[in-house]
């Protein structure tokens, strides 16, 4: 049986959100608490900042405004936390998130999609509303992944499998 473009796109998200947060906890579990919530500069965001700001992002846009969970967010403490949290609480609190975000995904229709939202005064459908969310969830994770091979000097191997030894021995 085929598959629908909408469950390919809701599949889809759901599977890259999830690569990502493993990518996170990969890379904070690497850290001590200190590096989490390093900043080179006032104006520059901690790792630990980063994830809270994803797992506002994340309950905002899809646990809330795709979801219809009451909206709490606080964006701005995001962003003023400075530590304070245990490294398995600030992980945790995004894992919970994300298996919040998913379970709404699977209620998602595809005349859902279509339907307009209105999340942080943007008026968006909730098509875009999940697509929003996945990119943004992408692009703070590849800033914690560059900041954990700053501060490691580690390559992290997400891409070992297409090193050219491993990548020829597959090709004919």
């Amino acid at each position: 049986m085929q598959q629908t473009l909408d469950r390919i796109f809701l599949e889809a998200s759901t599977k890259r959100m999830e690569q990502l947060l493993a990518r996170i906890r990969d890379c904070v579990g690497k850290l001590a608490p200190d590096e989490i919530w390093a900043r080179g500069h006032e104006n520059e965001n901690a790792i630990g900042n980063l994830v809270l700001h994803l797992n506002g992002n994340v309950r905002q846009w899809i646990v809330s405004g795709v979801g219809g969970a009451p909206d709490t967010r606080a964006r701005d403490a995001e962003f003023a936390a400075r530590g304070g949290m245990e490294t398995a609480d600030l992980l945790g609190r995004l894992e919970s998130t994300v298996r919040e975000a998913i379970a709404a995904l699977g209620n998602v229709t595809a005349e859902r999609l279509a339907q307009h939202v209105t999340i942080q005064k943007y008026d968006v459908t909730v098509l875009e509303a999940i697509f929003h969310v996945v990119e943004h969830f992408s692009q703070h994770t590849g800033q914690i992944i560059f900041a954990t091979k700053m501060l490691t000097g580690e390559d992290l191997g997400f891409y070992k499998h297409l090193k050219a030894a491993a990548h020829a021995e597959k090709t004919p």
